[in-house]
């Protein structure tokens, strides 16, 4: 018999449940990831002609609607804003164009082209609002207020408003990334219009920046005027505090200059000039006088006043020609010879002279040492004098700088603010805007709107989404367990298997080896061998948790294949509420486990089938309290004495919701198999019927999800192979 991938997948399942410590953490995630992806392909597979339909309805509605939509025409312009403002007089400051960060300065300009004080200026040049091809290439009609006649200022205003909402409505500005370039793109239903609005919105936001430039020139202009008027008299002030100090302290400024930065330094007062020129005088004063010591102290007969005095060099000259006459004569006289006697007599005569005349030079280089020293004396004094007042003029020269320095701070701040108000004058007229315009707007020649194509693409995405949020509250609200692997997510319980959805199941079908019930089941015995440490077990439970889930058939079909094996299997009825066991055999229940139950010997209760290996106690008679009888201890009695007889014993019980007949069961043998029936039964009951059999702590090998319809849930090769691989081959040979 060929492998089953179904059989595979359970075994692994039990595996999983046995030892989850085993199961690395990484294939617990990747199975769960996987599992859910799974889920949600099958989830889509189920609910695939509701997608269809809602996806199909989208498109459909978004085709409609793009066929009824008026065909619409978008207009571009580009401008260029520059960082910089182009300003000949290279003013800076009055726009900030070097404050602030690129992409501030370039949001605002995206902020100004929006701005509704833009869209009122189009509107006005323009005329829009007194236009109706305006309010008609937009589908809509000029304003009217009731009460008002048309040309009247609260209806033109309210058609201005109109008009302004308008355009910020259909405008796009839109930036080019990485450049200084922005599209303006104004969309109507006339090619004409949106061309002209484009351009009109180009050109008025040249305006409006050119406007904002002059009012910001306006407004510092007259910020200046007042700064400068209180400048100007505070300077003149401080400057008149500088003179009448100068004057209460008697300080006179002979020159004065001023540093590059405008401050002013005094470097001559009248009175150092003064002392600067007594100075001197008592320098040359004091060399005179020392000079006329000298010669007052010194020999007169050397001096050069005696030796250059023509006087006594005539007397020398006289005297040394009368001592030459002298000398001759007295070569032939006697010094008593009346001719030598008179030359000696005016030698003496010339002596004397000469004497008197170096006395009179010695007596005036004295006289002139002490007129020589009564002027040192009163250049000193004089000095000293005017060394005081100088003295006394830097001490108040300090509160003068004070007032210098106060005086010199309001002129360059005037002088800099009149050099400003100057050029802010000069840059108001010939300033140049830092906007231009790129490519103007041409009439658009084919519309931009409805695309066909764009549309069809949202509508198919809308209704996709639309898909999805229906299918998942579909999902959401739809408690029944529908494909095998929620079994383990849900319940906690290991899937031991799951049969496919078919017709009512016999026992023919059953019977035959090559059939997908009897394939499917097989695959669930296969899974059981694993379910304990001996193997298959021998006693074994088949519940569910409500009427018509299956139970029945699948104790009937995994008690065939068992036998199959070459088993003795006894197959008990314990539903003696509802019984249907009896009739796959075409039997009775007259006799059967009540009967046992109730103290009968064993006698005949027990039929063959026909199966190989497999036999049958029917449920016998309805009792009026079954759940009375099985919790008595003669039920695990009689399950220990067929246990001699027969290798395996397999119970159909009633549904554990609502009866105690199933968790009594089930206590009583190894272990119990929970039969689920694909999207019938609900998470909620499923789960409480667990819990129910847990409560008696009774075994439960696992669950079948029983009647799974595999075109619904999308399992394809996976699940089906093994269930119809042999037909397909079968008619494969009998073509």
């Amino acid at each position: 018999m060929s492998t089953n991938p179904a059989m595979k997948n359970s075994n692994q399942d039990l595996l999983i449940a046995g030892d989850a410590k085993a199961t690395p953490s990484v294939d617990r995630d990747t199975f769960s990831l996987a599992q859910l992806l799974t889920r949600y392909w099958q989830a889509v597979v189920r609910w695939r002609l509701l997608i269809a339909g809602l996806v199909a309805g989208a498109v459909i509605i978004g085709l409609v609607v793009t066929l009824l939509m008026a065909p619409l025409y978008t207009a571009r312009s580009q401008i260029e804003v520059s960082r910089e403002r182009k300003n000949v007089t290279n003013v800076e400051g009055l726009d900030s164009a070097g404050e602030g960060r690129d992409v501030e300065f370039y949001a605002t300009q995206y902020a100004l082209l929006k701005a509704e004080s833009l869209s009122e200026r189009v509107v006005r040049e323009l005329g829009l609002a007194e236009t109706s091809e305006f309010f008609e290439a937009h589908g809509k009609k000029p304003a009217e207020l009731i009460g008002f006649p048309d040309n009247s200022p609260e209806t033109k205003k309210a058609r201005v408003r109109q008009a302004v909402a308008l355009l910020q409505q259909n405008l796009d500005i839109s930036p080019i990334r990485g450049s200084r370039l922005i599209d303006i793109k104004y969309t109507s239903r006339k090619p004409e219009i949106s061309a002209r609005i484009a351009n009109e919105w180009a050109q008025q936001f040249i305006s409006s920046t050119m406007d904002r430039q002059f009012a910001a020139t306006a407004d510092a202009r007259k910020f200046l005027e007042t700064r400068l008027a209180q400048l100007r008299h505070k300077l003149e002030q401080s400057e008149r505090d500088v003179v009448s100090y100068a004057n209460n302290k008697g300080i006179v400024t002979l020159d004065a200059t001023r540093d590059p930065e405008g401050r002013t330094f005094t470097q001559r007062t009248l009175a150092s000039a003064n002392l600067e020129a007594l100075n001197q005088a008592l320098t040359q004063a004091e060399a005179e006088r020392i000079a006329a010591e000298s010669r007052a102290n010194g020999s007169a007969e050397n001096s050069p006043e005696v030796l250059t005095n023509q006087a006594i060099v005539d007397l020398r000259a006289r005297r040394a020609q009368a001592a030459a006459e002298y000398a001759k004569l007295i070569l032939q006289y006697e010094p008593k010879y009346p001719a030598a006697r008179a030359l000696k007599a005016q030698m003496a005569t010339l002596d004397a002279a000469i004497a008197r005349e170096v006395e009179r030079i010695s007596g005036s280089r004295k006289l002139a040492f002490t007129e020589a020293l009564k002027r040192e004396q009163d250049l000193r004094a004089k000095v000293e004098a005017l060394k005081q007042v100088l003295n006394d003029q830097r001490q108040a020269s300090i509160q003068q700088n004070i007032y210098q320095r106060d005086a010199d701070t309001n002129r360059q701040l005037y002088d800099a603010l009149l050099q400003r108000y100057k050029e802010i004058g000069v840059a108001g007229t010939v300033g140049a805007s830092n906007i231009v315009i790129v490519d103007a707007a041409k009439v658009p020649q084919s519309p931009s709107a409805p695309n066909l194509m764009l549309n069809i693409a949202l509508a198919t995405l809308a209704g996709i989404a639309l898909s999805a949020a229906a299918v998942f509250g579909l999902e959401q609200i739809d408690e029944g367990i529908r494909e095998p692997g929620e079994v383990r997510t849900a319940l906690g319980t290991a899937l031991l298997g799951h049969v496919p959805l078919g017709e009512e199941a016999t026992i023919a079908e059953i019977s035959d080896p090559k059939s997908e019930l009897a394939e499917a089941y097989f695959s669930i015995r296969s899974s059981l061998a694993f379910a304990t440490n001996h193997g298959l077990p021998r006693t074994i439970a088949v519940t569910s948790t409500k009427r018509g889930e299956g139970k029945s058939t699948g104790s009937l079909a995994l008690a065939t294949v068992i036998g199959r094996t070459g088993k003795r299997v006894l197959l008990i009825d314990g539903d003696m509420r509802s019984p249907t066991l009896h009739r796959h055999f075409g039997t009775d229940h007259k006799e059967g486990l009540s009967n046992l139950l109730a103290g009968e010997p064993l006698l005949d209760q027990v039929k063959a089938t026909g199966e190989r290996g497999l036999s049958v106690l029917t449920a016998g008679p309805i009792p009026p309290s079954p759940a009375e009888l099985l919790s008595s201890d003669m039920f695990r009695e009689i399950i220990a004495r067929f246990l001699e007889s027969y290798d395996h014993i397999i119970v159909d019980t009633p549904p554990v919701l609502g009866l105690a007949d199933a968790p009594l069961i089930g206590r009583q043998v190894e272990g119990v198999i929970y039969v689920v029936e694909s999207a019938s039964t609900s998470r909620r009951a499923a789960q409480a019927a667990l819990q129910r059999l847990e409560a008696v702590n009774a075994h439960l090998f696992g669950a079948i999800v029983n009647k799974v319809d595999y075109s619904k849930h999308g399992y394809g090769y996976g699940y089906g192979y093994g269930y119809a691989y042999g037909r397909t081959a079968e008619v494969g040979e009998a073509g």
